[in-house]
């Protein structure tokens, strides 16, 4: 039996990149996949054909997680369709990099709405439907940059921190009722973010990580499967690491 078989699971800003990767594992298997896209169309559209194509049920949709009515409204459409949600990946987010003397109001707020507050709008979308169900589990993307912070990207980090702070307090509320809560902390990933960095740029981050190579879209969809499996059952308010030991 495959490791997620009779779970459906709904990720958001799955059409490139992590989020696209922990789609397809997790079709892989066996869940049902509803997943979100805001701009890219052509590449959500390509997600759902090679799903569907692999008699996965599959279905992509346009929402901002950044909005609280959408996000209740994106629940209610996956709860119509599918029936339940066992699993909910938060994973939309973006960047908007700059020293703190340089940046702007915008560029603080916009990444916070993006990174953070959409991590509470689809949190407290799904809570009643998994505490009517009595089960559940919650995966937030943070990263190592929310544990360590990094030069430049004081509004990410700080939306990054504060995902984990909220990840262990879900876990304490929720978990009395069989929900869990636990967040993937990625490091240095190959990804469509890092492809623009120059090659001495990547080298430098490489040759400071203990297993000597980038991380793989791979190498995160696969902790996101065994959290979002019945393996981690007793696995709750916790911070896992995907760096190749870069903090250890």
């Amino acid at each position: 039996m495959k490791l997620l078989e009779g779970k459906v699971a709904l990720i958001t800003g799955a059409a490139r990149g992590i989020g696209n990767g922990i789609a397809r594992r997790f079709a892989e298997e066996g869940a049902t996949v509803a997943f979100t896209w805001l701009s890219s169309a052509a590449q959500a559209e390509e997600l759902e054909h090679a799903l569907v194509t692999k008699g996965v049920q599959a279905k992509g949709f346009q929402s901002d997680a950044s909005d609280f009515a959408a996000s209740e409204k994106l629940v209610n459409d996956v709860l119509a369709l599918f029936g339940k949600i066992d699993i909910l990946v938060n994973n939309a987010g973006i960047t908007r990099d700059g020293l703190l003397m340089r940046m702007s109001e915008e560029q603080f707020d916009s990444v916070i709405r993006a990174n953070l507050k959409s991590v509470f709008n689809m949190t407290k979308a799904i809570q009643r439907p998994m505490l009517k169900q009595r089960s559940g589990s919650i995966i937030n993307l943070t990263s190592v940059v929310g544990i360590k912070g990094n030069a430049g990207q004081a509004n990410y980090a700080a939306s990054k921190a504060g995902i984990i702070g909220f990840t262990k307090s879900v876990a304490i509320e929720l978990g009395s009722r069989n929900i869990r809560s636990n967040a993937i902390a990625p490091g240095f990933v190959e990804s469509e973010m890092t492809a623009s960095l120059p090659p001495e740029t990547v080298e430098q981050w490489k040759n400071a990580i203990p297993l000597k190579r980038a991380g793989t879209v791979i190498d995160v969809a696969n902790l996101a499967v065994f959290l979002g499996s019945d393996l981690s059952s007793y696995i709750t308010g916790q911070v896992l690491q995907v760096d190749g030991g870069m903090l250890t």
